[in-house]
């Protein structure tokens, strides 16, 4: 069996880049959706970039649900710079200078003075320009991507593995089915003719009306294209299971057609071993369909 190379869509991925005293780490996680369906959590003043960061990501993802997250470390993150106020400082100094005139006092307002006075110098968060930090912001969303892709790699193997041998299982169970078909024929007519024997008090039935009951009965029980088609979807489920391209929907398509054909073989064959072994084979299909729904 050639290795397969489907992708999970459960997975956590982590990057960081450092740059001129910034460092950024970018955390990716991913679980399943029917559609991709993209998050992007980035710091304050930094939203310019969420395009960009989307991009980054749909090279790497398909389909999920994918949430990323970017946080900043460093000095020059966001600092601080003092503004001095020159309206208010003005304002200050023409009130000074009305106050020693009406009140004939004497006296300077001083450069302590006027730093101490709270409408003078204000603090203001400087942050950098995002764009100018875009290509190591986007090396760590690169690096979280990767990380989420060869995780999501490792588990789309645990999950190819396991659907595999439930095919096998499943394939089991139609050859089965498949080898009991005949004999459900030969039963009924052994059960039928037993039951006119014992209307007619122990009397041989009479041959062409049994037999044209016998036919009638194997024509409307008749599975043999439900059981090849059946076949047929698990040949190329298997072979669905082997491509690298997204596969997850075509999986859930098979399956539906899959549950379509067993479905009929139960309402058809009229059996109480075909039966049984309908409910282990949509029990398996059950279980393939949880499993499906986590691939890209």
């Amino acid at each position: 069996m050639s290795e397969t190379k489907i992708r999970s869509m459960t997975g956590y991925g982590r990057g960081e880049s450092d740059a001129a005293g910034i460092r950024f780490t970018v955390e990716a996680r991913s679980v399943n959706h029917r559609f991709l369906e993209l998050t992007v959590k980035l710091p304050s003043g930094w939203g310019a970039l969420e395009e960009e960061v989307k991009k980054q990501v749909r090279r790497w993802v398909r389909r999920g649900r994918v949430d990323v997250t970017v946080t900043l470390e460093g000095a020059r993150a966001a600092s601080r710079k003092l503004i001095v106020d020159w309206e208010a400082t003005d304002s200050l100094l023409h009130a000074s200078q009305e106050l020693r005139e009406r009140l004939e006092i004497s006296g300077e307002l001083t450069l302590t003075d006027l730093l101490h006075h709270p409408e003078v110098l204000k603090a203001e968060e400087q942050k950098p320009d995002p764009e100018a930090w875009q290509s190591p912001l986007l090396t760590a969303v690169e690096q979280a991507c990767q990380s989420l892709g060869e995780m999501r790699k490792r588990e789309g193997r645990v999950l190819a593995e396991d659907l595999l041998h439930r095919t096998e299982v499943l394939a089991q169970r139609v050859e089965e089915i498949r080898c009991r078909a005949p004999q459900v024929v030969i039963d009924y007519r052994e059960r039928l003719e037993e039951r006119i024997r014992e209307l007619l008090g122990g009397v041989d039935p009479d041959p062409d009306r049994l037999l044209t009951e016998v036919a009638l009965l194997a024509d409307k029980a008749d599975i043999q294209e439900e059981v090849t088609r059946l076949f047929s979807h698990i040949g190329q489920f298997r072979e669905t299971l082997r491509q690298e391209k997204p596969v997850g929907r075509r999986l859930e398509f098979l399956l539906q057609e899959m549950n379509r054909e067993i479905n009929t073989i139960g309402s058809k064959a009229n059996d109480v071993q075909i039966a049984e072994k309908v409910v282990d084979s949509k029990s398996e299909m059950e279980k393939m369909r949880e499993q499906v729904q986590n691939i890209e």
